[in-house]
């Protein structure tokens, strides 16, 4: 025969239980810095920068011979579209998130560094890339690349930042994108970028 003083002890263990494991979890952690996970970003960092978050959801090489690659290139002056000896291109795709209830604008100083200082600023194509992230608003409780747009229905669902890097940054891994508040520059969050 069990008594009511047994069942207690029991009850308190199994809720504790159920507590611990739901405090573990999304997979995702807000920081201001952060390694991030790779392709299928279970572990990558949403960085909070001034009032948004931001989530790497992809980063890699583009191949303008490559059809799919080629689509992310649209938009790109004849000068734009050329690179240097020793170049490639180089993508970031991103999602941003606003959780408040106005509108704000999206960080417009999104940077990569490799180990050895080499700064990239991203190039911004003409509207006909409607992939292309252009900072701007983002709607209150709303998100880029918006609802329902190519690049959410894409398969990355994101946003590309696009940059001409120098092939030897490769060599100089890992790649960092540091993100800048737009409403005070000094605040940033950066991760790590899988390449």
């Amino acid at each position: 025969m069990s008594s009511p003083q047994r069942k207690s002890p029991l009850a308190v263990l199994a809720l504790l239980a159920v507590l611990v494991l739901g405090a573990c979890g999304d997979s995702h952690t807000k920081v201001t810095t952060g390694t991030y996970a790779g392709e299928s970003g279970q572990n990558a960092p949403y960085l909070n920068v001034g009032p948004l978050i931001y989530e790497v959801q992809l980063s890699r090489e583009l191949n303008p011979a490559n059809t799919e690659d080629a689509t992310y290139l649209q938009g790109l002056t004849p000068a734009e579209s050329k690179l240097a000896p020793g170049e490639e291109w180089f993508g970031v795709f991103i999602q941003v998130y606003n959780n408040n209830s106005q509108a704000l604008s999206a960080a417009t100083n999104l940077t990569i560094t490799d180990t050895q200082a080499n700064t990239y600023t991203p190039i911004a194509p003409a509207q006909t890339n409607q992939f292309a992230y252009r900072g701007g608003l983002v709607p209150a409780k709303g998100q880029l690349p918006a609802p329902g747009s190519i690049a959410a229905s894409d398969a990355v669902q994101g946003v590309l930042l696009l940059y001409k890097i120098k092939i030897v940054s490769l060599d100089n891994r890992p790649l960092e994108i540091r993100i800048a508040n737009p409403e005070n520059p000094r605040e940033t969050a950066s991760a790590e970028l899988d390449v």
